[in-house]
């Protein structure tokens, strides 16, 4: 598994949780990564994503609620994530922006009950 995610579970509406993602193998440690989500039903939307250096982009869901973070000498990106409300629930997956295409990991689920 070249990128391992973890931190998912269950959580009541307005808690926080904090996702993990490490990065293993042939993947390198510059380069934009993220976090994308997808629900039952629905289509992988974006979460955030962070350059190399830093730079944010934040989905609309995600604004002023989540963070995205990173450690390059770790290879290792972090969401955490406050104010949960149950349309939030979905498996969230860290992703690898490499040249040749996103490379995925293989998803933490995250549920948000009411």
């Amino acid at each position: 598994v070249q990128l391992q995610a973890s931190g998912g579970g269950a959580v009541q509406a307005g808690g926080s949780l904090r996702l993990s993602c490490v990065a293993s193998g042939s993947i390198s440690n510059v380069g934009v990564k993220g976090w994308y989500r997808q629900a039952p039903g629905k289509q992988r939307e974006l979460v955030a994503v962070i350059t190399t250096v830093g730079s944010t982009n934040y989905g609309d869901s995600a604004k002023g609620r989540f963070t995205i973070s990173r450690d390059n000498a770790k290879n290792t990106i972090t969401l955490q994530m406050n104010s949960l409300k149950p349309e939030d629930t979905a498996v969230y997956y860290c992703a690898h922006h490499a040249p040749a295409g996103i490379i995925w990991g293989q998803g933490t689920l995250v549920t948000v009950s009411s």
